[in-house]
C-alpha cells in the first residue's frame, strides 16, 4: 500500500504530500501521526531550508476524516491535532501551502498554519466545523482573528460557508492565486528562493513575527536585538556584506562561526558547524 504521506527532497526543499486522494486527503489517525513525525524530522534536519505542504489528487485536504468513528473528534484524539499545529507553527524554516481543490475544516487551518499560501482560482475554502456540530480546531481560533480580524473570523466560523480563492485572498487568507497549470512551477520557484535565503536569519524573522503579534513594542525590540546578535554569530551576515561589496549574489549556509546558540522558534543547535569544524 502507498504511504498516506509522501516525502520528497529537492535542493533543500522538503515536500510533504497528503496522499489519501480517495478521501480528498482527509486526515485519519495514521496520517495525523505520520504528519507529526514528518514535521519533527524536518525541524531536526539542517539540510531542510524550506517546506512545502500539499495534497494529492486535486485536493489539498478535506479536514479530519470523520467517516470512521475512531477518526472523529473525541477529546482523547485532540492531542494529535495539537501536536501537528504546534510543530508546523514552530518550524524554523519557511513553509508554503500549495492548495489545489478544497481546503476545509482542519485542512484549511493546516494551510493557514503555513507561512505562505498559494492557491488556484478553482480552490475552495471553508471552516466547516459548525456544519458538523463541531467547534474550531487545529489552531483556527488563534489563526483566524489574527489574519482577518475578529468579526470576519466569526463570520467564517459561525456560518461555515464555502468561499473561493479570490475571496480568501481579499481576506488575507491566501498569499497568491495562480492558474492551476502554473502552480507547480510557481511554488517550485518560490520554495527555491526561500531555501536560498539565510536559514538562521529567516528562522529568527519567522519567530519574531509569530511572537510579535502578542508582544508590546518594547518586547519586540528586545527580541530583535537578541536575534541580530545571533545573526552575526553565523557566516551569513558577513557573506551578505561581502556579496554586496563585490556586486554578486550571496551564498548562505547558516554556519555558526562563534558558537552554537539556540535559534528562536526551534532547536536548531545542529544548524551549522563551529568555525573549527
Amino acid at each position: 500500500m502507498l504511504s498516506s504521506l509522501l516525502t520528497e527532497d529537492r535542493d533543500g526543499v522538503r515536500i510533504l504530500t497528503l496522499n489519501r486522494p480517495h478521501r480528498k486527503n482527509a486526515i485519519d489517525a495514521e496520517l495525523w501521526q505520520a504528519l507529526a513525525d514528518a514535521l519533527r524530522a524536518a525541524a531536526a534536519d539542517r539540510t531542510v531550508r524550506a517546506l512545502v505542504l500539499t495534497g494529492a489528487g486535486g485536493a489539498f485536504c478535506s479536514g479530519a476524516d470523520i467517516s470512521v468513528p475512531d477518526n472523529g473528534h473525541p477529546i482523547y484524539r485532540m492531542r494529535a491535532l495539537t501536536d501537528v499545529a504546534l510543530l508546523l507553527h514552530e518550524l524554523p524554516m519557511p513553509t508554503v501551502a500549495k492548495v489545489s481543490g478544497v481546503a476545509v475544516g482542519a485542512g484549511w487551518n493546516l494551510a493557514l498554519g503555513c507561512d505562505l499560501v498559494v492557491a488556484t482560482p478553482e480552490s475552495r475554502f471553508s471552516q466547516i466545523f459548525a456544519r458538523r456540530g463541531l467547534s474550531l480546531d487545529l489552531g483556527g481560533s488563534w489563526l483566524l482573528p489574527k489574519l482577518v480580524g475578529l468579526q470576519q473570523a466569526k463570520r467564517l466560523a459561525l456560518l461555515g460557508e464555502m468561499i473561493d480563492a479570490e475571496q480568501a485572498r481579499e481576506l488575507n487568507l491566501v498569499t497568491w492565486v495562480v492558474p492551476v497549470d502554473e502552480i507547480d512551477v510557481y511554488v517550485t520557484d518560490l520554495a527555491a528562493r526561500l531555501a536560498a535565503g539565510p536559514p538562521v536569519a529567516l528562522a529568527q524573522t519567522k519567530a519574531l513575527l509569530n511572537a510579535g503579534v502578542d508582544h508590546t513594542l518594547r518586547e519586540a525590540l528586545a527580541g530583535e536585538a537578541a536575534a541580530q546578535g545571533l545573526n552575526f554569530a553565523t557566516s551569513d551576515a558577513p557573506e551578505a556584506f561581502a556579496a554586496f561589496a563585490e556586486k554578486r549574489e550571496p551564498q548562505f549556509d547558516g554556519r555558526w562561526t562563534v558558537h552554537r546558540p539556540p535559534v528562536r522558534g526551534a532547536d536548531r543547535s545542529e544548524q551549522g558547524s563551529t568555525a573549527d569544524a
